[in-house]
């Protein structure tokens, strides 16, 4: 009953720990139900094949997401000939797949991938199956059928974009699908090896039958997939936008509970701090300690219960909405669906009630020590703001802090960030604890203007600031945790691209470079327009001991000139051998890391698979430094182009600059919206918008490199500061709705003596300006040390210069948006209480 007549008489100061909870437990069951739905899916072109053999799987990479090792030629026509042969099955389809994109009005349309090739032969078709909506296969290796999307009627002439290069096709016939069907014989010189066969079975076929016999044929040199392990097959591109997404949702998750916990914590801490006559009173008529406690605890989990309620019902309501949200971002691939199912709100609505009960164990434990005798004290003054274990807690946490600033430059690459943020989170903690020592001098220091203005307004925000430090401490807190969290993340994803793009930039020798354009990659008729060194990707695939039946392990290659690409180098470093010497189709240059792990030393040989399917022994004439080439293995442009049909042109360093290229430092357009440009010099011209290039300066090129991974991680970062923001407003708005409740008495003694409703008012909205300055003046320390030392140790590890970027825009947003919120939460029940007064018969003035 007691619990009962307490939620009643208080629920306006319990909103804050509702609202945070009822937000986390939605956002906590909107990404459960995301997360749990967001598994493989069968690729839409395999979609109507009940059985598919699928070659050699490969080691995983870390960071990878490789394809499977295709056959070599010979052995997938013998596996084509046995699959055909099994009773049931009436034909065995292996699916030739090639880069191609159609050019519309003189620009290459789409988004297709490298890693997921839209060309393919016209017997591939079968295996989605897509229905010939008009016209007929084709016949000739000049015709193609395509998807009827592209709103293109048979007998019309279209553009497809190969890894050759540009060239005409009649369109024979449409499809109800996405892809470029050809002929399988033309489909033979485009495409890359075989890595899938597709058995095409009759209505009277025995799935399971088919599928045992196809495993016996093909034993330890592939897998036999059906049903939903035909998902495995999802392309490259897909399974490592999901990964991406889950990475995003699960830390947005980790957060919203990290920050949940926050805001009831300090919520009911400072509800318990205002609360101390009550809790002395049922002291003082006979209430022990344990049952104070359980009062606490049963109000917490009365508003949690409810909370958890209303947030399930709003999470699962969002979730599909959030998922569509998802996919334009680019955190899920497209064909994303959000599948609804009752275990993750029901797991949502037991993590809620369980984030409650942490949230308020440190308060209850307060309100259990609560001696009788606080129900007679009056004063608000704070007896000891600081106690011993605020002293040794805060200074060991900022001890800690700036001891992991200090050793920061001595961490790896892919640490430094990382540390940063232990090193952010331990001064956060440390000024979080010692803010009441900081706190006077900088409430003298940030309202001294107001003691220059007549009234006595600032001598009230400064008089009130510090009779209750640790109030004041209590209330900017979320501001100090959420400024210094948005600063630290958001300064440091850019500080770290500006870095690495500078890095990048100072490591080539060149005039301009050729970029794609709306395309994954340059055609070899779009390398040959512009004379420089070009850089051609692919992958090879070395033997793994022990890896039984897989395919071995995937190994990051490229094709390059040998002379060109020493000469636009400036990081190539070789540590023996002789650069020189790569030439021929049996030579290759190794990285120090690839070496040492496959035992490989110069004049020393190695045998490898291609993916054209083909394997053969290469000569090993060199090995660099790690790092000081984009790959781990380096061979010829003229054997790449031999072994892997469909591969295409990262880059091409020109000779000369790029005409009109922007050398401000401004990252370079990747959507392909860019004008096509040429180079200044004798013989060059405008490139053809249809071959998807154009020319960039070298420090657009460096800065553009990662635009699309940039782009990622940026919205990552806003989503993870939004949340932590988010909660920040709830935490700072409830904090001073319920200070200012609880002043209500001093605000109307202001008046009776002789102030204004305004000269009230304006000191209340002073006073919560006041505390938002406070904490993000703190907040503002963590983040520039941390931010200090990651630049200091960028630097150190790329060898150029590091600008420090500082999101002031971000950081505008964050307190502008906190301010704007507290102002609102302070003045309007400021101003309700001035409005009623006690009695409701006393007349103020209004002005």
């Amino acid at each position: 009953m007691l619990t009962v007549a307490a939620l009643r008489a208080r629920w306006s100061r319990l909103l804050g720990p509702f609202v945070a909870l009822c937000l986390g437990v939605a956002l906590m069951s909107m990404t459960a139900l995301v997360l749990v739905s967001a598994n493989p899916q069968v690729p839409d072109r395999y979609a109507g094949t009940e059985v598919l053999v699928a070659g050699p799987t490969v080691a995983e990479v870390s960071g990878t997401f490789p394809e499977r090792r295709p056959w070599s030629p010979r052995r997938a026509a013998e596996l084509v000939d046995r699959l055909a042969a099994i009773p049931g099955v009436r034909a065995a389809v292996p699916d030739r797949s090639f880069y191609a994109q159609a050019v519309l009005d003189g620009r290459p349309v789409g988004e297709p991938a490298v890693t997921d090739p839209q060309g393919h032969g016209w017997s591939s078709a079968a295996l989605a199956p897509y229905r010939l909506v008009a016209g007929s296969p084709p016949a000739r290796a000049d015709e193609v059928v395509l998807d009827r999307a592209l709103a293109l009627d048979p007998g019309t002439t279209v553009t497809l974009l190969t890894a050759t290069g540009p060239a005409r096709y009649t369109v024979s016939g449409t499809v109800d699908g996405a892809g470029f069907f050809v002929t399988d014989a033309a489909a033979v010189p485009l495409a890359r090896g075989i890595r899938v066969i597709g058995l095409v079975t009759g209505s009277d076929a025995d799935p399971a039958a088919v599928r045992a016999a196809a495993t016996a044929i093909v034993g330890r040199d592939g897998s036999v997939l059906s049903g939903d392990a035909r998902a495995e097959l999802e392309p490259p591109r897909d399974a490592r936008t999901r990964w991406i997404g889950m990475q995003v949702l699960t830390a947005m998750t980790a957060l919203a509970g990290f920050v949940s916990i926050f805001v009831v914590a300090s919520t009911f801490a400072f509800a318990v701090a205002q609360r101390r006559r009550e809790f002395g009173l049922l002291r003082t008529v006979g209430a022990t300690p344990r049952q104070v406690r359980t009062m606490v605890y049963a109000e917490a989990l009365a508003v949690g219960a409810v909370a958890a309620v209303v947030g399930v019902l709003l999470g699962t309501a969002c979730a599909p909405l959030f998922g569509h949200l998802l996919i334009e971002a680019g955190f899920q691939p497209a064909g994303f669906r959000v599948r609804l199912a009752p275990w993750p709100p029901a797991a949502a609505f037991g993590v809620g009630l369980v984030v409650a009960l942490l949230g308020v164990w440190s308060a209850s434990r307060r309100a259990g020590r609560v001696r009788p005798l606080e129900a007679l004290r009056e004063a608000a003054v704070d007896r000891r703001p600081m106690t011993r274990a605020r002293w040794i807690g805060g200074v060991a946490a900022t001890t800690g802090g700036l001891w992991l600033t200090v050793v920061l430059s001595r961490a790896g690459a892919d640490d430094i960030v990382n540390r940063a943020l232990y090193a952010a989170m331990a001064l956060t903690l440390g000024l979080t604890l010692l803010a009441p020592v900081f706190i006077p001098p900088l409430t003298y220091a940030l309202t001294w203007p107001l003691e220059r203005l007549r009234g006595a307004t600032g001598m009230l925000v400064r008089r009130n600031a510090l009779t209750a430090v640790r109030r004041t401490a209590s209330t900017s807190a979320p501001m100090l945790l959420t400024v210094g969290f948005a600063v630290l993340i958001a300064g440091s994803v850019a500080t770290s691209a500006g870095a690495y793009a500078s890095r990048d930039a100072a490591a080539v020798r060149a005039g301009a470079v050729l970029v794609p354009s709306g395309t994954p990659g340059l055609s070899d008729a779009a390398v040959a327009a512009v004379p420089g060194t070009a850089l051609l990707p692919t992958t090879v695939y070395a033997d793994a001991e022990g890896a039984g039946a897989s395919g071995g392990v995937p190994i990051r290659a490229a094709g390059v000139d040998p002379a060109g690409f020493a000469r636009v180098n400036g990081r190539l470093s070789v540590l023996s051998g002789a650069f020189d010497a790569l030439r021929g189709p049996d030579t290759a240059v190794v990285s120090a890391d690839l070496a040492g792990r496959r035992g490989w030393t110069v004049g020393g040989s190695a045998v490898l698979g291609y993916p054209d399917g083909s394997s053969g022994t290469v000569r090993l004439v060199a090995v660099v430094a790690d790092g000081s080439i984009p790959v781990e293995m380096l061979f010829t442009r003229e054997s790449v182009r031999a072994r892997d049909p469909s591969a295409l042109t990262e880059s091409v360093f020109a000779v000369g600059p790029a005409t009109g290229a922007d050398d401000s430092g401004s990252p370079a357009p990747t959507d392909g919206s860019g004008p096509a440009t040429g180079v200044d010099g004798p013989g060059s011209s405008a490139l053809p918008s249809e071959l998807g290039a154009r020319l960039v300066s070298v420090v657009d090129y460096a800065q553009g490199r990662a635009a699309q991974e940039d782009r990622l991680v940026w919205l990552a970062t806003l989503l993870l500061i939004g949340v932590s923001a988010g909660y920040t407003a709830v935490a700072l708005a409830n904090t001073l709705l319920m200070a200012t409740a609880h002043r209500t008495r001093d605000l109307l003694l202001l008046l009776r003596s002789g102030a204004t409703v305004r000269q009230v008012l304006t000191s209340v909205a002073a006073e919560s300006a006041l505390v938002v300055l406070i904490g993000t003046t703190l907040g503002l320390v963590v983040p520039t040390v941390a931010l200090l030392a990651i630049r200091s140790a960028l630097s150190e590890q790329v060898g150029v210069p590091v600008d420090l970027v500082i999101p002031w825009p971000t950081i505008a947003a964050v307190v502008g948006g906190c301010l704007a919120l507290a102002l609102v939460a302070s003045v309007l029940p400021a101003r309700m209480a001035l409005r009623a007064g006690p009695g409701g018969g006393i007349a103020h003035r209004a002005e």
